[in-house]
């Protein structure tokens, strides 16, 4: 039931197979997990990820395309320019499922035309085609302008717009009607290989071992259409937890310096339902549909934005206009760019300007006004066209604060941007963000579902504890980011509320397997491990394990009021229920050898 990994030399125009050990399918399935285990020997300590050389690898899990509960997803993984640590972005849509429709896991690119192109794939009919006419495109009028080269409409495009061209380190891949690989800047890895887009076309079946697996994935179905959360999500949208998460303190304002913002009721899931949602759209075989249908004052149609946009482009810049965030989150779609590191980077700007460190004599003549749509939107455009102070934002956070010496005011992680959960609101965002392998990161453990909706996995051992909480929670965290890891290699959406007894079963009677939970788990921690241990090749340490020092500071004011992390005491408690070295953050060689990654130990490359 094993489909190859198409590899694809673009110095030397080859195209071939990479040979993936049975056994590696067996401990690691899928997606980022096998991902991370195929790079392993890719990466050098001292490579550049916008080399040629470097590996850029697209990859699908076991259940991807199976017409199984919202798994339409694959993953985008390689060595981040923007961290410069493990590179991982997972996308919705079409194009995965469809990869696997024409045969293939998942496909590694390596190598640099000399010249803009794009890889057409229908079934084996793989070749690398021109694509000079193309670069310079959006990413919309891309995926539009290969289709009628190819005339075919029923291909699945994933493409990058200017910003990957410019290999701005926060660039994303673009597939479908807006589903973005959007973290860690994947689309400058693309753009650094004159790689345009990967159109793909198959016709074939995706394979699962037991006819079992259609039975029990259309149960599944069937029971999240009548599941509360997803019923939740398909009405309001990822933005239906807004108002709670207001309510919490768990949404920042004004780039994580204010509690409070009263415009947040005017830019919630439910206004979005009530004023300008005309629609829903799902990813592949998906009974959820979270992604939204909007039409503005124009009278056309949009791409509605989800929380990460909204609170970006929202109370982060002091903005409570939808119908301006929608476009601000559509106009970055275009140029490629992802939302939450290029508002976040806005933000800190405007704070920077506010503190009169950086003056109109840096910016141009703008004026970084809180609250100043005209400005914001100049400063995305600048960004995209990589013109102006664009320059600089395109950067990121650390960067731009490092620029002006004071890289302690980025809210950042290891070089990625914080996403829009405060952990101030809710504690376990902040072992999260500090461990999470591509630096700060929401989906590696969306911890917030438990600390803000308390939905909880009783079976794998997790209990419901208060969002202030803090120690006592690490345990749950562990387990948490070991089943998120988990689904990330299946690939599986976190939307979907299937529980896990039925993930096993799933996974089962695809793979011919016999899994139970807790070696559910055990793939899920080998691969977290081994991450960490790709992540100490590429230079990160204990002392990286941090947060910036205003997410320690207490809120004077809003639902976290009063609060403040006992960080510290987290981590080190968090080390413990690791079993990693206290004192150097590294998995200690009782856990390799439990996890069977020996062969990776500290001694092997330190």
């Amino acid at each position: 039931m094993i489909q190859p990994v198409l590899t694809i030399d673009l110095t030397h125009r080859k195209i071939s197979a990479l040979t993936v050990p049975s056994k590696w399918y067996e401990d690691y399935l899928g997606g980022s997990s096998l991902a991370a285990r195929i790079l392993w020997d890719y990466f050098a300590p001292g490579l550049n990820p916008l080399s040629p050389q470097a590996p850029l690898l697209f990859l699908n899990g076991p259940l991807t395309g199976t017409k199984g509960p919202a798994t339409g997803r694959f993953v985008i993984c390689a060595r981040s320019p923007a961290t410069h640590l493990w590179g991982e972005s997972n996308v919705g849509g079409f194009w995965g499922p469809e990869l696997r429709k024409a045969g293939y896991y998942g496909l590694m690119v390596v190598g640099k035309s000399p010249s803009p192109v794009f890889i057409r794939i229908k079934d084996k009919d793989v070749s690398i085609e021109d694509a000079r006419d193309v670069w310079g495109s959006e990413t919309y009028t891309s995926q539009a302008k290969i289709q009628k080269r190819l005339k075919d409409g029923k291909y699945r495009i994933a493409t990058i717009g200017p910003a990957g061209e410019n290999q701005i380190p926060y660039a994303l891949i673009l597939t479908d009607h807006g589903r973005v690989a959007g973290r860690t800047g994947m689309g400058a890895i693309m753009g650094s290989k004159n790689l345009k887009a990967i159109a793909v076309r198959g016709s074939g079946d995706v394979p699962v071992a037991s006819p079992d697996y259609h039975r029990i994935r259309s149960e599944s179905n069937r029971m999240l259409k009548d599941d509360n959360l997803s019923r939740a999500t398909r009405e309001l949208g990822t933005a239906g937890i807004a108002d709670y998460a207001d309510y919490l303190g768990e949404m920042p304002k004004k780039y994580f310096h204010s509690g409070v913002f009263e415009g947040v009721s005017k830019i919630s899931g439910s206004t979005m339902t009530e004023s300008i949602l005309t629609g829903v759209r799902a990813c592949h075989a998906c009974v959820i549909a979270c992604g939204r249908v909007v039409k503005l004052s124009d009278s056309k149609k949009h791409k509605g934005p989800e929380y990460e946009t909204i609170v970006g482009f929202g109370p982060n810049l002091l903005i409570d206009d939808l119908e301006f965030i929608t476009r601000m989150g559509e106009l970055s779609d275009c140029y490629g760019m992802d939302t939450i590191s290029l508002s976040n980077t806005i933000g800190l700007a405007f704070t920077l300007f506010e503190k009169g460190v950086i003056t109109e004599k840096d910016t141009g003549g703008l004026r970084l006004k809180w609250g100043v749509k005209d400005v914001i939107e100049e400063l995305v455009h600048q960004t995209g066209r990589n013109e102006g102070f664009g320059t600089v934002l395109a950067h990121g956070a650390r960067s731009l604060a490092a620029r002006f010496g004071l890289e302690e005011e980025a809210i950042q992680v290891n070089g990625l941007e914080v996403p829009y959960h405060d952990p101030r609101g809710a504690s376990g965002m902040a072992i999260s963000y500090a461990t999470s392998p591509r630096g700060a990161c929401h989906n590696q453990s969306d911890y917030f579902f438990i600390d803000v909706l308390g939905h909880i996995e009783e079976s794998l051992g997790m209990e419901y504890i208060d969002p202030h909480s803090d120690v006592e929670k690490v345990t749950n965290i562990v387990v948490h980011q070991n089943w998120r890891t988990l689904l990330n290699s299946l690939v599986s959406c976190y939307f979907a509320n299937v529980p896990p007894e039925t993930t096993r079963d799933l996974v089962n009677a695809a793979t011919g397997l016999e899994y139970s939970l807790n070696d559910l788990l055990r793939i899920g921690e080998r691969s977290w491990n081994l991450k960490r241990m790709i992540n100490w090749k590429f230079g990160l340490r204990k002392e990286n394990d941090k947060l910036p020092k205003e997410l320690l500071k207490p809120y004077m004011d809003g639902g976290a009021k009063g609060y403040q992390i006992p960080f510290q005491e987290m981590m080190n408690a968090y080390y413990r229920a690791r079993k990693w070295d206290t004192n150097t953050g590294f998995p200690t060689q009782e856990k390799t050898d439990e996890l069977s990654l020996e062969w990776a130990s500290f001694e092997s490359f330190d």
